[in-house]
């Protein structure tokens, strides 16, 4: 009988996954395969809460494909070695995973395809799987990718999306190709205390709740920062335990305001990747450059660590980063401006910001993480690079009664209202009760000017 291999990679789930559904036609055996890769660990990207979740991930899949008569076979290496190898175990002609948007990922894959084709076996790669549309797939005539996200999204909206496939009700393993053992969480260190669960399971039930109670209002309160009123898919986007393609058809079913924002956002994540593939530099360079003389950890290392601990001074991106510390996670408004803060009010480099993000965020998505911060920095496709985002103003439009700074930031929980957003302003006597909560780091009007200062000398 032919064997199939399927390479998981960002793609862990059984429902919607197209490379999966075309290994198993004509009844073939399947080696469902995930390649814990040393390039990955390499290059910075195992970090603890993405470790974690990854976990979950595994078992949970593993876990359903058991419960179809497979399991998940795990293997730790190179990638292109392990998958070369389990191919010549299972006698497998075939191997099926999902396309990706990273320099990385396409190394990968050619490297893969040339190694699978000297032992005479062949590589198909899938598009779609881990986006609604693939990167290339809509393009300005002028370009080989949109710069604006305007009209990107006017086109990607035309896109007819492929139908959602079901989860397989069988899978059968050949015998012979041994596996590692499945990663447990329980063993992992400095992991976030607030990290969510991760797979497939956890992921359906999130989003089953949250079309039921969330969708209809996204729109009006999608940028709320005390009512948590967004999906919190994003982990499981990035780990491919949803499909967008699902995601999308179920939210244009739904239909309504609410509906057509959450796509909206669907719509930047595979916009940010098209920017990424057609310009792999912009993981670690500026995509429009200003010649910004931005400070380092050399120069602002103060700045930098009282930014990283939530100990600024302003009461909103403390919190935020705090949530981000405890949960892994930060609301989208408050990834915003605490970047904003970094980036634009103490002219810190960008990349500085991204790569802490990275180092705990649970769905650090490296498109959408850098060119969001380049986006907020100035120097990535945003059509107002000069836009600031004012810390206050945030947080009196965002957070009004100011519930949540008083969420994560305990030493402010006895100050009443919006006055918690300004508490170098309370009367004296109140000030002393703060306990150890810091001064502000930098005046705003000065952070702004010497930005403003830096970039015209640049």
């Amino acid at each position: 009988m032919s064997v199939s291999v399927v390479l998981f990679t960002a793609d862990l789930r059984l429902h919607d996954h197209p490379p999966l559904r075309a290994a198993l036609e004509g009844r073939r055996q399947v080696v469902p395969l995930f390649v814990r890769d040393r390039a990955v660990a390499a290059a910075g990207f195992a970090v603890p809460n993405r470790l974690a979740f990854l976990a979950d991930c595994l078992r949970d899949l593993d876990a359903g494909l058991r419960e179809r008569g497979g399991h998940l076979v795990v293997r730790s290496g190179d990638a292109v070695e392990e998958v070369c190898r389990v191919a010549a175990e299972a006698d497998a002609d075939e191997v099926h995973t999902a396309a990706d948007a990273s320099a990385f990922a396409h190394r990968r894959e050619g490297r893969l395809r040339r190694a699978l084709e000297a032992e005479g076996r062949r590589l198909y790669v899938h598009d779609s799987v881990t986006t609604a549309v693939g990167p290339g797939q809509v393009t300005p005539g002028s370009s080989d990718h949109f710069a604006v996200f305007t009209p990107y999204f006017r086109q990607w909206s035309e896109q007819r999306l492929r139908d959602v496939l079901a989860a397989p009700r069988a899978v059968r393993v050949p015998p012979g190709v041994g596996s590692e053992d499945l990663p447990v969480r329980a063993g992992l260190t400095e992991v976030s205390p607030g990290l969510a669960e991760g797979g497939e399971e956890a992921a359906r039930r999130r989003l089953t709740a949250w079309f039921r109670s969330g969708l209809a209002a996204y729109e009006d309160r999608h940028d709320d920062l005390a009512g948590d009123a967004t999906s919190r898919l994003s982990p499981h986007l990035h780990f491919g335990t949803l499909s967008p393609v699902e995601l999308v058809h179920r939210a244009r079913r739904a239909g309504g305001p609410g509906a057509e924002a959450f796509v909206r956002q669907v719509a930047w994540r595979d916009f940010h990747r098209q920017v990424l593939a057609a310009r792999p530099t912009a993981a670690h360079a500026d995509y429009r450059t200003k010649h910004d003389r931005w400070r380092s950890e050399r120069t602002a290392g103060d700045d930098i660590e009282a930014w990283r601990e939530g100990r600024t001074g302003y009461p909103v991106v403390d919190a935020a980063m705090r949530q981000l510390r405890h949960e892994g996670w930060m609301h989208n408004r408050a990834r915003l401006l605490t970047a904003s803060f970094l980036a634009k009010t103490l002219y810190v480099d960008w990349r500085i910001g991204a790569r802490h993000f990275l180092e705990l965020l649970v769905d650090g998505d490296l498109a959408n993480n850098q060119l969001n911060w380049q986006w907020v920095a100035g120097t990535g496709t945003d059509t107002r690079p000069n836009r600031v985002l004012n810390p206050l103003t945030q947080a009196r439009r965002h957070d009004p009664e100011g519930a949540y700074v008083r969420r994560w930031v305990p030493e402010l929980a006895g100050v009443p209202g919006a006055a918690v957003h300004e508490p170098w302003k309370l009367p004296e006597p109140d000030r002393a009760r703060l306990g150890a909560y810091p001064e502000r780091i930098v005046d705003l009007a000065d952070g702004l000017a010497r930005f403003k200062r830096a970039r015209d000398r640049g």
